[in-house]
């Protein structure tokens, strides 16, 4: 067990350390510098990672009628390719699950539906409601929706051999962005982008500078360690993170009036996971990269861009291959922009960020563990 005046020189080194680093940052802001290979990766994972036509789409189907009509309808939703469907019998059973993202539509066929349908001369009532946390799915839902019961109707006609007539009243209603605002999911979104770029880009460049200027084997030659000195690589950096994401939040609000439905503790807490995930990929990058042009476009092909393309904020990981879609679990703003979506247009849904937060928490785990040990090798 180490004495109190130990422990009292390890925290001055680390207060030391934290400081230098603090007065680097303000006195030497280093620059991003961006090589030919950038657009070269941009292209090829835009290709891959871009398709906006979703299918086997999440809902839930509530039928409220027990009609043969009402079955017939809800075999046609249950035999499309668009749809993953899962019925239930009141519309609150689907609702937990519209909140945490599990079902990303609820369609409803009430109890008057057969009704209405044999009176010709009666619009028949028929709701979609949608997750309008992510508009081009909410779009999808509606729209697709809307075609099943077209096509079932036509079947039905030719069945009796009667013409087709479209009796539908079609009610569709949004939840979370009721106008299907793209800009009030795509900037909650851009923040975890920008946090990124702090976080992953600019620590990228800390220990490969050291080597650079050589300063990194005077700092091995004292007795601080490798855990204060990482710490204290990571803190100022940490804090101009959180300074960064205040920055986003008030624009976002301000400017662009972006609804804020949740709480600042819980964008607090999951920003603070966040950033030590993208804190640790830095300094993971940072300490296997002597020159600063390797750190820092390793860092734009490892963080920056895998977080552009493959963590929701433009393109859905729905739409995206199979192989793409499993390599986006491991990219930390992926469960960061879903936090961002569900804290702005939700509020504070535990039960979907708690998952998302656990997430992030073990990728920072593997990421500074293995920071840690290449630093023990080198200093070894």
């Amino acid at each position: 067990m180490s004495s109190p005046a130990s422990r009292r020189l390890a925290a001055r080194r680390l207060l030391a350390i934290i400081q230098k680093e603090a007065l680097q940052i303000v006195r030497d802001p280093s620059s991003i510098l961006i090589g030919f290979i950038l657009p070269v990766f941009l292209t090829l994972l835009a290709g891959f990672a871009t398709n906006l036509d979703i299918d086997h789409v999440p809902i839930g189907l509530v039928l409220e009628d027990s009609s043969p009509e009402a079955q017939g309808l809800a075999a046609a939703f249950l035999a499309t390719k668009y749809f993953n469907t899962r019925v239930g019998y009141d519309r609150r059973e689907f609702t937990d699950d519209l909140v945490a993202g599990k079902v990303r539509g609820i369609v409803v066929i009430p109890q008057t539906f057969s009704r209405s349908l044999a009176r010709a001369s009666e619009s028949v009532p028929f709701q979609v409601i949608a997750d309008g946390s992510e508009p081009n799915t909410a779009t999808f839902t509606q729209n697709y929706a809307q075609g099943v019961w077209l096509s079932w109707m036509q079947i039905r006609a030719q069945g009796k051999g009667a013409e087709f007539n479209q009796p539908v009243s079609l009610e569709p209603r949004t939840w979370y962005n009721q106008e299907l605002v793209s800009l009030n999911s795509l900037l909650p979104g851009g923040m975890a982008i920008n946090l990124t770029l702090i976080g992953a880009l600019l620590t990228a460049l800390v220990v490969a500078r050291e080597w650079e200027r050589g300063t990194m084997e005077a700092m091995l030659a004292t007795p601080v360690g490798r855990f204060e000195m990482l710490f204290g690589k990571l803190v100022p950096y940490f804090l101009l993170g959180m300074v960064a994401m205040f920055i986003c939040l008030g624009i976002t609000l301000v400017v662009f009036h972006v609804p804020f439905r949740g709480s600042i503790f819980a964008l607090l807490t999951v920003s603070a996971v966040f950033m030590v995930s993208a804190l640790g990929l830095g300094l993971f990058i940072s300490s296997i990269a002597r020159s600063q042009f390797v750190a820092a476009q390793s860092a734009i092909l490892a963080a920056f861009l895998p977080a552009y393309f493959l963590s929701g904020y433009v393109f859905e990981p729905a739409g995206m291959p199979l192989p793409i879609r499993v390599l986006s679990h491991a990219i930390a703003a992926r469960y960061y922009v879903s936090c961002l979506k569900t804290i702005f247009l939700v509020g504070d849904a535990w039960e979907q960020l708690l998952p998302n937060m656990l997430g992030m928490a073990a990728i920072a785990v593997v990421l500074l563990g293995l920071t840690i040990r290449n630093t023990a090798r080198k200093i070894a």
